[in-house]
C-alpha cells in the first residue's frame, strides 16, 4: 500500500513569481495526496488553481470526490479556492474539514472571501456539493485512511494532519511556531547547535512518519527578527523529525524573500543538521511539480 504525494504550491505568504523563484515555484501552499481512488487536498493557496485544471484534464468524463483539509483560512492558504475549476462543475464533490465537531469556521471564510466586496464571483456560482465535514480529535477514517488533526501554535490558530493507512503515515504540519513551543527555548537561541527538545504530545502526533510535510520558513538568522509570527526555524524542524523517528522530512512554506539560492543554502544547512542528528534521514525542500510514493 502506499499514497502518492505532489506539490502544487510551496511558498508561504505571498505568492512569489519570477525567475528567482523557478526551481521551488512561487504559488502558495497546496499539496495532493492520494491512496487507492481517494484524494486528499491540503490547503487551498494559489497551487490550487493549477491542481484544479490538472484534475480536469484527468476526469474530463467522471466525477471527481476529493476530501480538503484547511489548516487554517490565512490568505496563502485559501486564496486559490475562488479559482479552483472543480467546484464549478456540478457533478463534482468535495468535503471540506479544517475543523472540530460543531464548527463551520472554514466554510464560513471560504464562502466569505468570494463576497463581492473582495471577488467578482459569488460564492452561490459554486455548482459542486461543497459539504462542510467534521474532524475528530481522536481521528476520522476516510475510506479506510485514519486522518486526525492536532491543533498548532500559530497567530490564530492552525491544524496539523496526519494521514494513516495499513501502516503508512504522513504527517503535513504547515504554519505552526515550533520554536515557541521548546522545552528548552532560550537555550537553543543561545546554542543553535544544541539539539532541540519538544513537548511530548508533538512527538507522539509526528512518530514514525514515513514522511513528514512542514513548515520551515525561516533560516536560524531570520527567525531573530520574527520571533512570533507564527513559523519555526527549518533547523528546529529538522530536530523534531530526528527526535520522533521520521523516515523523510520535506520542508515547505517557504519565505516570499528567499528566492533559490537562499532556499538551497536553508535546505543544505538542514541536510547537514540532519547528517549529523539522524544520519539516514532524508531531508528535502519542497518545489512546485515535485511528486513522492510514500509506502512500505
Amino acid at each position: 500500500m502506499s499514497f502518492s504525494v505532489k506539490l502544487w504550491g510551496t511558498r508561504g505568504s505571498i505568492p512569489t513569481p519570477g525567475p528567482s523563484t523557478q526551481k521551488y515555484g512561487g504559488n502558495t501552499a497546496c499539496v495532493e495526496i492520494r491512496t487507492d481512488s481517494t484524494l486528499f487536498i491540503c490547503d487551498g493557496g494559489t497551487g490550487l488553481r493549477e491542481l484544479g485544471i490538472d484534475l480536469m484534464r484527468r476526469h474530463p468524463d467522471g466525477a471527481i470526490v476529493g476530501h480538503m483539509l484547511f489548516s487554517h483560512p490565512h490568505w496563502d492558504h485559501i486564496q486559490g479556492f475562488p479559482f479552483f475549476e472543480p467546484a464549478y462543475r456540478s457533478e463534482n464533490l468535495f468535503f471540506i474539514y479544517g475543523t472540530f465537531q460543531g464548527e463551520r469556521h472554514i466554510f464560513e471564510l471560504l464562502s466569505g472571501q468570494m463576497r463581492l466586496e473582495y471577488f467578482p464571483v459569488d460564492f452561490s456560482e459554486l455548482l459542486a456539493r461543497l459539504v462542510p465535514a467534521e474532524l475528530s480529535p481522536a481521528g476520522t477514517e476516510i475510506d479506510g485512511v485514519t486522518v486526525r488533526a492536532f491543533r498548532q501554535n500559530h497567530p490564530g490558530g492552525s491544524l496539523a494532519f496526519s494521514l494513516v493507512k495499513d501502516g503508512v503515515k504522513i504527517v503535513y504540519a504547515t504554519d505552526v511556531e515550533l520554536d515557541d513551543l521548546l522545552l528548552d527555548r532560550e537555550a537553543s537561541l543561545r546554542d543553535p547547535d544544541k539539539p532541540r527538545e519538544f513537548p511530548p504530545e508533538w512527538l507522539e502526533f509526528v512518530r514514525g512518519a514515513d514522511l513528514l510535510v512542514a513548515d520551515g520558513q525561516y533560516t536560524d538568522q531570520e527567525y531573530l527578527n520574527r520571533i512570533g509570527w507564527g513559523h519555526p526555524r527549518a533547523t528546529t524542524v529538522v530536530d523534531l523529525a530526528a527526535a520522533a523517528g521520521v523516515s523523510r522530512l520535506l520542508l515547505t512554506h517557504h519565505d516570499p524573500m528567499q528566492d533559490d539560492d537562499s532556499v538551497d543554502r536553508k535546505i543544505a544547512a538542514c541536510q547537514e543538521r540532519a547528517a549529523r542528528l539522524a544520519p539516514g534521514l532524508w531531508v528535502e525542500g519542497a518545489r512546485e511539480g515535485m511528486e513522492l510514493f510514500v509506502g512500505r
